[in-house]
């Protein structure tokens, strides 16, 4: 008998007991550009994310050589990817997302007028990203604090040759810091079959 307890028996157990977590189980739960801010998302814009990733969150390595060898010792905190946060989104038909994120680029600062916000971003522009599971009741939300709009991407049209494929943009977003909240100590989320707000 195998000493190991990582046989396919063992694999297959674990597996029925925890499942898989699965690509599509995942939202942009909320976008809020913070205090001062005239833009606002909903539901109804949200539900049109195609792609989003879980931020990554990373130890700072700090080399300590002596007598010809390196220790590393843990340092700070850093947050990978933090300045470039990206969101893929559907295009509606009248471009009401797209604008959005326009706007929020706009008031960070306007060449028509050679001002903007481009403060601090404070505690309140928040991104909430939800994890769900195959009722698509919430694992977790994860918070990014401190979002600002980086990038609104372009938009690609193929006037001779398209066939009606849909278009979609990628908007690219700055943060601070994330923090985990799981289900046991954060308020739960359900999300409806038609993605709604339910909670």
């Amino acid at each position: 008998m195998a000493a190991v307890n990582q046989t396919i028996q063992n694999f297959y157990d674990i597996a029925v007991k925890r499942d898989f977590a699965r690509d599509f189980q995942f939202r942009v739960l909320s976008i809020d550009p913070g205090d001062g801010s005239t833009v606002s998302f909903d539901s109804e814009d949200l539900v049109y994310a195609t792609t989003a990733n879980l931020p990554a969150r990373a130890i700072t390595n700090v080399p300590v050589p002596y007598m010809g060898l390196q220790f590393n010792l843990p340092g700070s905190a850093t947050y990978p990817g933090s300045d470039s946060y990206s969101m893929t989104f559907y295009s509606d038909l009248g471009s009401v997302l797209r604008q959005k994120f326009e706007d929020m680029s706009r008031e960070i600062f306007d060449e028509n007028t050679s001002t903007g916000n481009y403060f601090t971003p404070s505690r309140s522009a928040v991104i909430t990203l939800v994890q769900l599971d195959n009722a698509l009741n919430e694992v977790a939300q994860y918070k990014l604090f401190g979002v600002s709009v980086r990038n609104v991407g372009e938009m690609g049209y193929n006037m001779a040759s398209g066939t009606g494929t849909v278009v979609n943009f990628t908007a690219q977003m700055a943060y601070h810091f994330f923090q985990r909240y799981n289900s046991t100590n954060a308020s739960r989320v359900t999300l409806s079959a038609n993605f709604e707000i339910a909670g």
